[in-house]
C-alpha cells in the first residue's frame, strides 16, 4: 500500500517542505490498523548515511536524515543512484517516507542489506511515482536501507528532502564512540577563490595570444594570461585559500544588460564522488600541469556537451537549466560544473583540450582512461537575481558556460589530500584536514 501526495502549486513548495517534515516526523503518517498499537519509531534520522553521488557539496547525503525540511540529497544526473542509511543495528522495517524535491524517481526500489555492501532485499518496486511525498508500508529487516532509483523522471538526478525509515530495532542498539574529530564520510577537499582579473585570453585554447578569446574572469594565480605556463604560474602568487594552491581557474564573463557582473568567491570542490568506492581507494593525484576543459562555448543549443547547470541558491522550487533561470528576489543565481576525473595517464593537454580526459562509465573509468583522480566540481554564484532576459556570458547563451582549469597545486599537498582526503573518503576543509 503506498499513499502519494499530490505536489502543491511551485509557489507554496518551499513552505510545505517545511511543514511536510515536521507532520511527517509527529505523526509518521503511518498506514495501518487503527488498533492501539505503538506507532513505529523513525530510526533514519541523524543516522550515517551515503550515497553513490551527490550534485555538490551543499547536496550531501546526510541532509537526507537530518530532519530539517529546507536541506535535500541530490544525486548526479544519471539513473540507478541510491542513498543509502546506516540504522546502527538490525532492524525491523515497517514503514518508508520520501519527501521529493522537483527532481524525483519515477521508478525506484526500497531494499535492505545486513551489511551495507551487497546481500540487497527489495521491500519493494515502485513503478509510476509521482513525486511529493510518498509513504510506503513495507515489511522486512536489515540494519542497512536503502532507496535505488531506476528511472528518473526529469534530465536532472534524484533529490530528496527526507528519507525517513520507520520501525523498531530488534537488534543491539548502537553504540556511541567518542568521535576523535568531525569526521565526516564525503570524499572532499576544496579551494575557495575570489575574482583576481579579466582578459581576454585563454592559455589552454589560445597559448601565447593575447587578446585571441573572449573575455574570461579569472580566479586563483594572480599572474595567469596567455602566455602562463606551469613555470610561470609556480612562480607567481595565488588569492586562493589554501594559498598554496596555484592553479588557474577561469570561465567566461557574466553580464546583464551588457554590465559585467562579478560572482562572489567560487568554491573548487576536488571530490571522489561518481565512481564506486573501491575505485575511490586508487584515485590517484592530479597530475602538476594537467590542463583541462569542461563545457562547450562553441554549442548553439543545449546538448549532450552543454554539461553546466543554472539553479537558484536557497529556491529549491526553480527547476534547473542548462539555461539561465529567473531566480526569485532575495536568492542568487547559481553555475554547476563537473570536469571529467578519468585520466588517459600519459597526456597532460590534447589537440580538442578534452580528448585526453573522460567521464566516468557505470562506475568505474573507462579502458582508454584507465586513471581515476579527483573530479573537480566548480560552484560559481552571482549576485543577482530577476528576468534573465538580460543575461548573458561572452561566450553566448547560458548553456555555453564552461570552465578551464590548469593545475598548479604543489605535487606533496595534492597527493596528502589525495591520500588524507579522497581515498578514505573523509570530508576535509581548505586545510585539507578534517
Amino acid at each position: 500500500m503506498a499513499l502519494t501526495i499530490r505536489r502543491a502549486p511551485t509557489r507554496l513548495r518551499g513552505l510545505f517542505a517545511g511543514l511536510a517534515i515536521a507532520g511527517l516526523t509527529a505523526s509518521a503518517l503511518y498506514v495501518g490498523s487503527t488498533s492501539a498499537t505503538a506507532a513505529p519509531d523513525l530510526l533514519s534520522q541523524g543516522a550515517t548515511a551515503a550515497a553513490s553521488s551527490s550534485e555538490n557539496g551543499g547536496t550531501l547525503a546526510p541532509a537526507a536524515v537530518d530532519g530539517n525540511g529546507g536541506t535535500r540529497w541530490s544525486s548526479a544526473a544519471q539513473d540507478g543512484q541510491w542513498l543509502r542509511v546506516d540504522l546502527g543495528s538490525t532492524s525491523s522495517i515497517s514503514q518508508i517516507t520520501l519527501n521529493w524535491e522537483n527532481a524525483y524517481a519515477s521508478s525506484y526500489r526500497l531494499q535492505t542489506s545486513a551489511n551495507g555492501a551487497d546481500g540487497w532485499t527489495t521491500l519493494k518496486t515502485v513503478t509510476g511515482g509521482r513525486g511529493g511525498v510518498e509513504t510506503h508500508a513495507v515489511s522486512g529487516s536489515g540494519r542497512y536501507v536503502r532507496i535505488e532509483g531506476i528511472t528518473r523522471a526529469t534530465q536532472y538526478g534524484i533529490s530528496l528532502w527526507e528519507f525517513q525509515v520507520f520501525g523498531t530495532r530488534s537488534g543491539a542498539p548502537p553504540t556511541t564512540t567518542p568521535p576523535t574529530g568531525p569526521i565526516v564520510r564525503v570524499a572532499e577537499f576544496l579551494a575557495s577563490c575570489p575574482f583576481s582579473h579579466r582578459l581576454p585570453d585563454d592559455p589552454i585554447v589560445a597559448p601565447r595570444l593575447p587578446g585571441a578569446s573572449h573575455m574570461h574572469a579569472f580566479f586563483g594565480n594572480t599572474s595567469t594570461n596567455a602566455n602562463s605556463d606551469i613555470n610561470s604560474l609556480l612562480a607567481a602568487n595565488s588569492n586562493c585559500s589554501p594559498a598554496l594552491d596555484l592553479s588557474s581557474y577561469w570561465i567566461p564573463d557574466f553580464y546583464n544588460n551588457n554590465q559585467v557582473v562579478v560572482p562572489d568567491p567560487p568554491t573548487f570542490y576536488y571530490l571522489g564522488e561518481g565512481v564506486r568506492d573501491d575505485v575511490i581507494a586508487r584515485i590517484q593525484p592530479l597530475p602538476l600541469g594537467l590542463r583541462i576543459v569542461a563545457g562547450n562555448s562553441k554549442a548553439t543549443a543545449p546538448d549532450e556537451t552543454t554539461i553546466s547547470r543554472w539553479s537558484c541558491l536557497h529556491a529549491g522550487q526553480v527547476n534547473p537549466s542548462k539555461n539561465f533561470v529567473e531566480c526569485p528576489a532575495g536568492t542568487e543565481l547559481e553555475s554547476y560544473l563537473d570536469f571529467p576525473q578519468c585520466w588517459n595517464g600519459r597526456d597532460l593537454d590534447s589537440a580538442d583540450h578534452k580528448s585526453h580526459m573522460a567521464y566516468p562509465v557505470n562506475g568505474d573509468c573507462p579502458s582508454t582512461h584507465p586513471v581515476p583522480v579527483p573530479k573537480l566540481r566548480q560552484v560559481v554564484r552571482y549576485p543577482i537575481s530577476g528576468n534573465p532576459a538580460g543575461f548573458r556570458l561572452s561566450s553566448g547563451a547560458g548553456f555555453t558556460m564552461h570552465g578551464d582549469f590548469f593545475n598548479a597545486w604543489p605535487e606533496a599537498e595534492m597527493l596528502r589530500r589525495v591520500r588524507d582526503c579522497i581515498n578514505p573518503i573523509i570530508k576535509c576543509g581548505v586545510d585539507g584536514r578534517p
